[in-house]
């Protein structure tokens, strides 16, 4: 005879686990999720091994890691994770986009919750075609996640850069399936990527023209 689950049991089984910050001064705090959002599996793990990279590998060839102090840029926001993440680790100010309202206010509702608010700004825009930066607002490490196998990332990348939302010499870090191109976009140099189970993750700098 089959055993069934009982259905107080089903219900705690299909409530998903909270995304948690993994170090910094926020560690272990929990984030709101936007209603709908698709949570990856690997989100977490690959977070971790994401921001590891950020803090030892010494991918501007100057030993530092491009974190304390840094203006960051969190685009296809979602529940602002990695802006977080980063604010938790010493980045000075995050800036986050995300075209959906319910992410706009989950990440709103994260950095008060956090008591981050004063050192962030939230912007309800479409990536690909985002408002132009205000002057001096140019970060230099920026975060893309967008949609696996929507083609957004080299889209956005371009958007991004031609409406100065990029420092010059700025790292991107783009997230992408682990089978997805990401397409060349001019001036954007490849310095790294990395798998991570369903995600594989590159790393470029911009080399913003003359």
């Amino acid at each position: 005879m089959t055993r069934r689950p009982s259905p107080a049991r089903s219900r705690r089984e299909s409530v998903p686990v909270p995304p948690r910050i993994v170090a910094g001064r926020h560690r272990g705090r929990p984030l709101v999720v936007p209603p709908g959002l698709e949570v990856r599996p690997t989100a977490s793990r690959a977070r971790e091994s994401l921001f590891n990279i950020l803090m030892h590998a010494d991918l501007g060839g100057d030993g530092t890691s491009p974190l304390p102090g840094a203006r960051v840029l969190d685009a296809f926001a979602g529940s602002g994770a990695l802006g977080i993440e980063a604010l938790s680790r010493g980045a000075a100010h995050a800036t986050f986009l995300d075209s959906s309202a319910e992410a706009v206010r989950a990440i709103g509702e994260n950095l008060r919750t956090l008591n981050e608010s004063g050192n962030a700004r939230v912007i309800r825009t479409d990536v690909t075609q985002p408002q132009p930066a205000p002057a001096g607002a140019g970060c230099v490490l920026a975060f893309l996640d967008p949609p696996y196998k929507s083609g957004l990332g080299s889209r956005a990348l371009a958007a991004l850069a031609r409406t100065g939302w990029l420092a010059p010499g700025a790292l991107c870090v783009v997230e992408v399936g682990a089978r997805e191109e990401l397409e060349p976009v001019s001036g954007f140099a490849v310095v790294d990527e990395r798998r991570y189970g369903a995600a594989r993750i590159v790393f470029l700098r911009y080399q913003a023209a003359a």
